[in-house]
């Protein structure tokens, strides 16, 4: 929390490895992981992609579906919603302009450990690390 907040864009020069956190002002919203450049993993968040975890996550709170294995509420199914696809698109926007921190940690444990701490501690609701 002692380093000063900055967007995806301005994420240019990040350490390899490290533990990332997404914030709106003061409302910290999801801490991830990566073993590559910080400032990779902070663009894949936005990129085309089709299975950026947290603006899944977001899209999923604002529509209210939820996500199964098999049936219509695959990930796949989900992205062929029209309402579920908008609320996708809108969250990458918003992630966007979100502000983000990150901190360098190469050693996996001690990522994972200082990941599941900050959701801990700042009580991120996107945060999930129930077993599935």
């Amino acid at each position: 929390m002692r380093t000063s907040p900055a967007t995806i864009e301005d994420a240019r020069e990040t350490p390899t490895g490290g533990v990332y956190l997404f914030s709106e002002a003061d409302n910290h919203l999801y801490v991830g992981r990566t073993k590559r450049l910080i400032s990779d993993r902070l663009k894949n968040h936005v990129g085309t992609a089709k299975d950026c975890p947290f603006a899944f996550r977001l899209a999923r709170a604002a529509t209210g579906f939820t996500t199964r294995y098999s049936g219509d509420s695959t990930r796949k199914k989900l992205l062929e919603n029209p309402e579920f696809l908008d609320a996708y698109k809108a969250a990458k926007v918003r992630i966007q302009k979100m502000s983000v921190r990150w901190v360098e940690e190469a050693d996996p444990v001690k990522q994972a450990l200082l990941e599941v701490y900050v959701a801990v501690v700042l009580r991120t609701p996107h945060n999930d690390f129930g077993t599935h």
